[in-house]
């Protein structure tokens, strides 16, 4: 009996502290998009897409995205589990822009939502960003999509 609960000790703490471990690179990751976005570092932003294997308009359009509102405050950003859609739509080969279909060059394993909140004599306004995020070598990355393979 207290072999089995040993076991089960052990087997918790090891699990938890591999959730805490995934839960502090996330807000590092976070945390670091956040500061390169707000601070409208688009040198920081584009290192965060991973573009081995991508299509070369549509890297120029997902570095044009991320620039975009960069520089505006983020009123919320977080990373979260893929729903089944996500996986489903991540796995699908997609219409690309010149023609031919485009796939992600990396499964993604989460999704980082940002939403944009801003404010004006002119009243109020949201907006909301979505992108896949796979893991490459240990650091969290946006896979570019490139030509199916």
């Amino acid at each position: 009996m207290k072999t089995i609960l040993l076991i089960l000790t052990l087997t918790v703490a090891t699990c938890l502290s591999l959730y805490a471990g995934s839960s502090e690179k996330e807000k590092a990751f976070i945390d670091k998009y956040k500061a390169a976005f707000e601070a409208k570092d688009t040198a920081a932003l584009e290192s965060f897409l991973y573009a081995q294997g991508s299509d070369p308009t549509i890297l120029g359009f997902y570095k044009m995205m991320q620039s975009s509102e960069a520089g505006e405050k983020i009123a919320k950003i977080e990373l979260v589990d893929l729903s089944p859609e996500d996986v489903k739509k991540a796995a699908s080969a997609q219409d690309s822009p010149g023609g031919g279909k485009v796939c992600l060059t990396l499964k993604p394993i989460k999704k980082l939502i940002i939403t944009i909140e801003k404010k004006d004599s002119n009243g109020s306004s949201s907006s909301n960003s979505e992108n896949f995020i796979a893991e490459k070598d240990g650091k969290f990355v946006i896979p570019v999509p490139g030509p199916c393979k």
